[in-house]
């Protein structure tokens, strides 16, 4: 049979079609083995060796994934492990590629009957794509991990639980093409159960008045009695001031934060009496890309929303600059931006919901199947949009904790008006009303 199938009979074209059918067939299921028994044998027996290392790969990989998901998770965020990874399925990728192209030469399409040759060229097409091609697009996206890591992720050190929970200091930057500087325009903490993955979110509102700072923070020595000086001493202008103090975080840079960020840290750190373990900036000047890299983001709007700026710059009434629609809609980047950022006959504690709505629509639109999909525009927008401390060797474990997070309910608590007055605080009810959600009586807490 292998005599047959290396030397046939070119004039039988009903052979010579089977023959073509059986040889692709073989090369999609088993690269090498068509040319063991067609073509070229140590060519052949080099491809099937490979192919066999490649299965066994595969098999450790799912036996890690099932076993060992958090180590081997591990694997895949260390940019050494990764640059190994890119360069074995380049190798993969080329070799399949010589491997179709031989084989489709070994088929000998002007012996194959006329109404079967453009079958048979495509799913030599699809052999073509399924190996070559799958293993080309794995090493593009491995690549681009690698650039993601590199740029967002931090090589500081592994933090501790702090009474058994992470707690994630998050701020959305309003950086933007029309915005000088950066100020936190959305300013929250998810505190994460180090065990079950458990989320609390707490939002704090950008124009919370006298925030008082952490102990040992540089602040302190500036402001001993709180964030007070005036109309400026909203809680978002801390990042500012520290922005304009490096003096006062002389290491901020060296890791992988920013003296503002280190002074709004030591500002809600003060608001909530907790210690924030790491940070995480998301800036709106690269949001709208990560949004469109998604296909963009499903959100039900309640009622008609301008949008647009309440004053021109001589401080007169403008006109809105355009509407979105009430209902539920698809927005790309651009409208998604405008529909969390308009300030247009609104207040902030609106945008503050209409922030979290957004957030909640990305986690959504956020599955496996369309990160997969799109991971190399994600990976480039999420570079220009995550700045953070979190150390790459944590991300395993947060990975872990976000897969135990979603079986659970989130619970949420914003210190916002009517029920918490911004203008005087009361620091003590807020720091006991934190205390109440994360460490709960009951097991079924609420918020």
């Amino acid at each position: 049979m292998t005599s047959v199938l290396r030397d046939p009979d070119r004039t039988a074209e009903g052979f010579m079609t089977k023959r073509a059918w059986w040889l692709i067939a073989l090369n999609l299921l088993v690269p090498g083995s068509a040319q063991v028994l067609a073509g070229n044998r140590r060519l052949g027996r080099f491809g099937l060796a490979a192919t066999l290392v490649a299965w066994v790969l595969a098999l450790v990989l799912l036996l890690l994934g099932l076993l060992a998901r958090e180590w081997l998770l591990a694997l895949f965020t260390n940019t050494v492990v990764l640059g190994i990874a890119v360069a074995v399925l380049v190798f993969y990728a080329v070799l399949w590629l010589v491997l179709t192209l031989d084989t489709l030469r070994l088929v000998r399409l002007v012996s194959v009957a006329p109404v079967a040759r453009g079958f048979v060229g495509g799913l030599a097409t699809i052999a073509l794509v399924a190996t070559a091609g799958t293993a080309g697009y794995a090493a593009v996206s491995t690549t681009s991990a690698i650039g993601l890591l590199d740029a967002v992720f931090a090589d500081g050190s592994v933090e501790p639980p702090v009474d058994g929970r992470y707690n994630i200091l998050l701020l959305g930057g309003d950086a933007g093409p029309d915005r000088v500087g950066l100020r936190p325009d959305s300013i929250s903490v998810a505190s994460v159960d180090a065990e079950t993955g458990a989320v609390v979110l707490i939002g704090i509102p950008r124009n919370l008045y006298r925030a008082p700072f952490s102990a040992g923070s540089p602040m302190l020595e500036e402001y001993p009695d709180g964030w007070s000086c005036g109309d400026d001493c909203l809680i978002d202008y801390v990042y500012t001031y520290g922005q304009e103090h490096p003096e006062l975080y002389p290491d901020a840079e060296e890791a992988g934060s920013s003296p503002g960020i280190e002074a709004m840290r030591d500002a809600v750190e003060g608001v909530l009496d907790l210690k924030l373990q790491y940070y995480v900036l998301i800036d709106m000047q690269g949001f709208a890309d990560l949004i469109d890299a998604l296909g963009g983001v499903e959100i039900t709007v309640d009622e008609r929303l301008p949008i647009g700026s309440n004053n021109y710059d001589d401080g007169t009434h403008a006109p809105p600059a355009g509407y979105i629609e009430a209902g539920t809609q698809r927005m790309d980047g651009q409208t998604a931006l405008w529909y969390a950022r308009t300030r247009y006959n609104t207040t902030d504690y609106a945008r503050m919901a209409r922030q979290r709505q957004v957030q909640e629509a990305i986690l959504a639109q956020a599955n496996p199947a369309n990160v997969l999909a799109n991971f190399t525009a994600i990976a480039q927008a999420g570079a220009q949009v995550v700045k953070t401390d979190i150390p790459a060797p944590m991300l395993s474990h947060f990975v872990t904790l976000a897969e135990k997070s979603k079986t659970q309910p989130v619970v949420s608590q914003d210190f916002v008006p009517p029920d918490w007055d911004n203008l005087h605080p009361d620091f003590a009810a807020i720091q006991a009303k934190v205390q109440e959600l994360l460490h709960p009586t009951s097991a079924d807490p609420t918020g």
